[in-house]
């Protein structure tokens, strides 16, 4: 049973063929996990095709998603970057607002867009960086809520080179009270944002990261991993679950996440989605993941977004 507030348990899906001829047969797989959302993975769907809808492919994503039970989320490109240089910056607008079009069709309700990653430079040109990123978002938020979206900007790492900045989870809930936009919002990827602490020595402050953006967070990836930098040559994917490195995508327990105490520490919005990204090495163990999800769903805790952002 879920906690009140809590909209519902997901899974993100699978793109099998490239003309998603049975992309429905997908669909039909996770309804019957019993899941209340499907996260669409349009990223890879060769729908938007330089920056313009391919409407043979929308309708047949379309055709596919129509007349089921469940709700639906979008992820869109992943390379969308507005932390980008400026004079990219139109350009990655063009390809979200296809994206979002896209979204809109199928009836989705929260569209998932990464946050921002820049080259590691002195503060002034990061600021100007997150000053990029805040004005472009609030566009994109406009859009998205004309469209009738909730944009939910992605917590990310950056990669262990150490060559890349991305926000820490308190950081990015700083730029999104600073956009204070009621159509921007965003996805607290719990993997993600413990890589990225990881990688900085912060690793003891997860817990109190993941809730400082939690009243932001209408969106959650939930998948598991032990928060270790892939940083080792691997030869197959198994050596990396082997050692535990990386962005795993993992069933839930299957890693050292304290799921419990993000339950018992963090606060989200009425009416997150706690949204299942499991890798489809793992899917056999599916119906147990989302068993596990939808008992942690069970304890979360909600508040009203005016009294918890």
């Amino acid at each position: 049973m879920l906690a009140d507030g809590v909209s519902g348990i997901g899974i993100s899906a699978h793109k099998r063929a490239n003309d998603l001829s049975d992309f429905g047969d997908e669909l039909d797989m996770i309804e019957a996990l019993g899941v209340d959302a499907v996260e669409l993975p349009t990223y890879d769907m060769d729908i938007v095709v330089g920056a313009r809808i391919r409407k043979p492919q929308l309708d047949a994503l379309v055709r596919a998603c129509a007349g089921r039970s469940v709700a639906y989320s979008v992820h869109g490109p992943l390379a969308i970057n507005f932390m980008d240089e400026a004079w990219r910056l139109p350009r990655h607008f063009e390809v979200l607002k296809a994206s979002l079009e896209v979204a809109a069709a199928v009836g989705a309700a929260n569209y998932v867009i990464h946050s921002g990653l820049a080259p590691l430079q002195q503060g002034q040109g990061l600021e100007a960086a997150y000053g990029r990123q805040r004005e472009w978002l609030s566009k994109a938020g406009d859009l998205a809520r004309d469209l009738g979206l909730v944009l939910c900007v992605e917590t990310l790492f950056g990669g262990f080179e150490g060559r890349v900045h991305a926000s820490s989870p308190r950081q990015l809930a700083a730029e999104l009270a600073a956009i204070d936009h009621p159509a921007v919002m965003a996805t607290l990827d719990f993997s993600h944002a413990y890589l990225k602490l990881d990688f900085d020595g912060l690793r003891d402050t997860f817990i109190d990261e993941a809730a400082a953006l939690a009243p932001r967070a209408r969106h959650l990836h939930v998948h598991d991993s032990f928060g270790l930098q892939d940083d080792i040559w691997m030869f197959t994917e198994g050596e990396r679950l082997a050692f535990g490195h990386g962005d795993l995508h993992l069933p839930v327990g299957w890693g050292d996440i304290p799921w419990a105490t993000l339950m018992e520490t963090c606060s989200f919005p009425e009416g997150v989605l706690f949204n299942i990204e499991l890798k489809d090495r793992y899917w056999y163990v599916a119906k147990e993941c989302v068993e596990a999800v939808r008992a942690l769903a069970g304890r979360a805790r909600t508040a009203p977004r005016d009294l918890a952002a």
